[in-house]
């Protein structure tokens, strides 16, 4: 289940690819509200600062950053994510980045869709605070 709807929705059955779209905004959220709750900006800075952290070539950093605190479960998502075969070419990221980016969206799009907010938001801070790390920059 979901944390939204009460409608049952097993994320184990679902492809990498529809995690992966779930969890880009899932992600995408989560950066929203980090920056919103962290100060009042004027709109477009808020967008410039999103798009600096919501992008592939960051979230494979991230992935690879994070991939060792993953669960045994998430690592398995992780992975059916970052090797899934798209039809989509990646303009502003390398093949290697797109598909990082794509594992670790589907591993944010599977635990959301377990309703399980306390982890997102565990891998969400480990997220940011990789970020932080001079070898991540």
């Amino acid at each position: 289940m979901g944390i939204l709807f009460e409608k049952d929705c097993d994320a184990k059955q679902l492809s990498p690819l529809t995690l992966a779209f779930i969890g880009d905004t899932v992600f995408d959220l989560f950066v929203r509200e980090m920056l919103v709750c962290d100060a009042n900006r004027p709109v477009k800075k808020l967008h410039n600062s999103a798009a600096k952290l919501v992008n592939a070539k960051v979230q494979a950093k991230i992935a690879e950053a994070i991939a060792d605190s993953f669960t045994k479960q998430e690592t398995d998502v992780f992975k059916r994510g970052r090797n899934a075969h798209t039809n989509h070419i990646a303009k502003n990221a390398s093949n290697r980045d797109y598909h990082y980016a794509t594992g670790l969206e589907a591993v944010f799009g599977f635990v959301y869709l377990n309703g399980d907010t306390e982890r997102l938001r565990e891998l969400f801070a480990l997220a940011i605070e990789s970020l932080e790390t001079p070898e991540v920059q």
